[in-house]
């Protein structure tokens, strides 16, 4: 294990996912000490006060070390270690990107969806890191707190290491005042006595990084209102190809001038997408934009809204609730309801698309997440949430819109939910059946009801019905690829009548070898037309992103799916095609994919919409036939709050392949 897998491991903070909070250029310095020792270690330099010396070029084999060694095997001049520390630091990003993934790659780490890491359960449970050489080694923080606690003798590594934390200011971020006091004479004494680690206190003594950074970096690009206005993917309101137009013009930084308005800052591109997925939890808050909207529920501080060790906290709190685990226990449910749903439908009948899919979704996600009906009041429901994002988030509405009289009776709808659901939520009338979302949040305020308070029940629950307005609108478009192509429709119904043919499956028969063709599918919809094509957070600790410094209190629009329409992620755009998801391939794998959002509010259920997608795209292709009407439409979008075909797109039943079970 290299030095700066040791630091990151030290560093670790379980309880919020990531690492004890020390200033990311001090990381930088760290963690280019931490190669430096590698490099001597194996006898690649040799290093004095004066200088690293080159004593052996031969590559190392080890993609962390070999760039910095090749850097100083061309150097044409001897360089302090301090003048080494500070030149490696530049690569801060890619030895850390490096170090978590070795990490992960050794079972170590555990990697959630959300960008966080966790130590697994095997280290936890016998304090020792699996190896892969299959011997074991001691957990780090175990061996370095005996040494400044216990007065244990310490190894030349843990020496290194000592200086490494000490001089990034780690150890004062992972102890409390009392035990720094008492450890301190420690950490003083062990980190002097590595000359690396010294040229680390040297550089930072002497950095000034927030006075240079506006001179390193680069004036962000400017939009006009105007140029917007006549970009051709903005008449189809296709929110993804615009701004991969124009960062693909301007750059991955530009902002949008708008007459008496703060310019609008956009980020976009898969460089973006990997620094967000990355760092921008060290940078990037969601709270500040969201505090209004949580407000028209009477809420605080709800997942969406929540940054660092309490979102991490809540997160996996309500993981199994949003996990494809849990659908796939309810699978005969869900066939259930969405064969209710169908048994509605008549040869030459049309559908406003839009319309017919979430009331489809929210027909099987209402009873399964809150064990209730709510098709009468899921109207009311939805206009008053949009409302709300429309006045909070998009700021395009005044708040006097939210208090009319319409507005009103339809919030009464919440409370309405909220009684149903706490009505049939008794110990008694939930004994024997299946665990829901409801049970899971009633479970976590009961346990801890600071993190989620009663107060924030309301939007909790009711942003589970809210939902059905996003997977049914992704589910509007995944209809509507499968409707006008008809090759596609006959490939999915393959796959559906094997899995249906002799009566229904269990939910782990929907395995990838069995829905090949319409996981991919799915994939390609989602690609395409993505239901939220950006992000808004606002800037707590000023930053520089691909050499645009971004300044503190500024508020950033990450377009996370813009990299869906540029040519060197996906070759051929606009091409529909589900190979890309095949080896070798796998343009998924790119950071430029990402349907479900970015950094550590990337969509908790992402897994449960993609089953819920396969399994609803599969019924109605089992039992159905359905065109586009009229036959000659062509898709445009209704961006705003969240994307979802326009309102012409209707579907019209064609065909009745087989009869509905009764």
């Amino acid at each position: 294990m290299r030095f700066p897998e040791e630091l990151l491991l030290l560093l670790h903070v379980d309880e919020s996912g990531y690492f004890a909070p020390v200033p990311p250029w001090k990381m930088s310095f760290a963690l280019a000490g931490g190669v430096l020792m590698e490099l001597s270690l194996e006898n690649r330099i040799d290093s004095d006060l004066d200088g690293i010396m080159l004593t052996d070029p031969t590559p190392t084999g080890d993609e962390m070390l070999d760039p910095v060694l090749d850097e100083i095997a061309r150097s044409k001049q001897v360089h302090t270690p301090q003048y080494w520390v500070e030149r490696i630091a530049q690569h801060g990003e890619r030895i850390i990107d490096t170090a978590i993934d070795r990490l992960v790659s050794k079972g170590i780490f555990e990697s959630d969806d959300g960008g966080f890491w966790s130590l697994s359960h095997k280290v936890t449970r016998t304090g020792r890191y699996p190896l892969v050489d299959g011997m074991a080694g001691e957990e780090i923080k175990n061996r370095i707190f005996r040494v400044l606690f216990d007065d244990e003798i310490p190894e030349p590594r843990d020496v290194a290491i000592i200086g490494l934390v000490h001089y990034c200011d780690g150890f004062r971020a992972m102890l409390d005042p009392e035990e720094y006091e008492l450890a301190e004479a420690g950490i003083e004494l062990y980190a002097g006595m590595d000359l690396v680690a010294r040229a680390i206190a040297l550089a930072v003594r002497s950095s000034r990084p927030l006075r240079r950074r506006s001179r390193l970096t680069k004036r962000i690009p400017q939009v006009s209102l105007l140029e917007l206005l006549r970009a051709r993917h903005a008449r189809t309101g296709n929110l993804p190809a615009l701004f991969a137009a124009l960062a693909e013009k301007h750059g991955p930084v530009f902002e949008l001038r708008v007459p008496f308005s703060k310019p609008l800052i956009f980020l976009a591109g898969p460089q973006i997408n990997h620094w967000t997925n990355r760092h921008g939890r060290m940078y990037l808050r969601a709270r500040d934009y969201f505090a209004d909207f949580e407000k028209v529920y009477g809420a605080a501080g709800v997942l969406p809204s929540l940054d660092g060790a309490d979102h991490f906290r809540l997160r996996k709190a309500m993981a199994p609730a949003y996990s494809d685990r849990r659908l796939a226990d309810q699978a005969d449910q869900l066939f259930g309801h969405a064969r209710s749903y169908m048994a509605g439908w008549r040869v030459g009948d049309t559908f406003q698309a839009a319309d017919l899919c979430r009331r489809m979704i929210n027909g099987q996600i209402s009873p399964l997440s809150v064990s209730v009906g709510s098709q009468d009041i899921f109207d009311d429901l939805m206009s008053y949430k949009e409302r709300a994002l429309t006045v909070h988030i998009m700021k395009l509405l005044p708040e006097f819109t939210l208090r009319t009289p319409a507005m009103k009776r339809r919030a009464k709808a919440i409370d309405t939910l909220l009684d149903r659901v706490q009505s049939v939520h008794t110990p008694a009338q939930r004994a024997g059946c299946p665990r829901n979302l409801a049970d899971d949040l009633f479970s976590v305020n009961a346990s801890d009801p600071q993190l989620l308070p009663e107060s924030n029940l309301r939007f909790a629950l009711s942003a589970a019905l809210i939902a059905s307005v996003y997977l049914g609108d992704a589910f509007s478009f995944t209809m509507y690829a499968m409707a006008s192509r008809p090759e596609f429709h006959a490939r999915i119904r393959s796959e559906a009548d094997a899995l249906f043919g002799n009566g229904d499956p269990a939910g782990r028969d929907f395995t990838p070898s069995a829905v090949d063709v319409t996981k991919r599918f799915v994939a390609e919809c989602l690609r395409m037309y993505p239901i939220v094509p950006m992000s808004v957070r606002n800037v707590m600790n000023s930053c520089v992103v691909e050499g645009y410094e971004i300044s503190v209190g500024s508020r950033v629009h990450i377009a996370q799916t813009a990299p869906h329409y540029m040519e060197d992620v996906f070759p051929d755009p606009w091409s529909f095609d589900i190979d890309r998801y095949k080896e070798p391939r796998n343009e998924h794998r790119d950071p430029g994919y990402a349907p479900y959002g970015v950094g550590t509010h990337r969509c908790l259920g992402f897994r449960w919409m993609e089953l819920q997608l396969i399994m609803n795209l599969m019924m109605v292709a089992h039992y159905f036939t359905v065109e586009i009407h009229p036959p000659d439409y062509q898709l445009k979008f209704d961006p705003f709050p969240s994307m979802k075909p326009s309102k012409k797109l209707r579907f019209r039943i064609a065909e009745q392949v087989r009869e509905l079970p009764a």
